[in-house]
């Protein structure tokens, strides 16, 4: 079963939300008083790589596990590091 289109509508919706997450904590001054802007800043470059991953195994057409594969674990990096930005925020 092919997960590309699913890791590619995933990643590119958590972007948004880890951009807003960023502009926020920079409007309301925060970025400067947490470590949580640097963490949320990783995962929106993993939700982005995770994009283009996605995407190049879409076209790759053979070759698309490779691509498939790396998109997939750099998805899950970004969750990590998303879920690592709102623990810090939260505590």
């Amino acid at each position: 079963m092919q997960k590309t289109t699913h890791i590619l509508n995933a990643a590119s919706n958590l972007l948004g939300i880890t951009l807003l997450i960023i502009a926020g904590l920079h409007i309301s001054d925060h970025a400067q008083k947490t470590f949580a802007d640097e963490v949320a800043w990783v995962s929106a470059l993993c939700f982005s790589t995770s994009c283009g991953l996605s995407y190049l195994s879409i076209r790759a057409g053979l070759v698309m596990d490779r691509w498939e594969g790396w998109a997939d674990r750099t998805f899950l990096v970004g969750i990590v590091a998303l879920v690592v930005s709102v623990l810090i925020l939260a505590i």
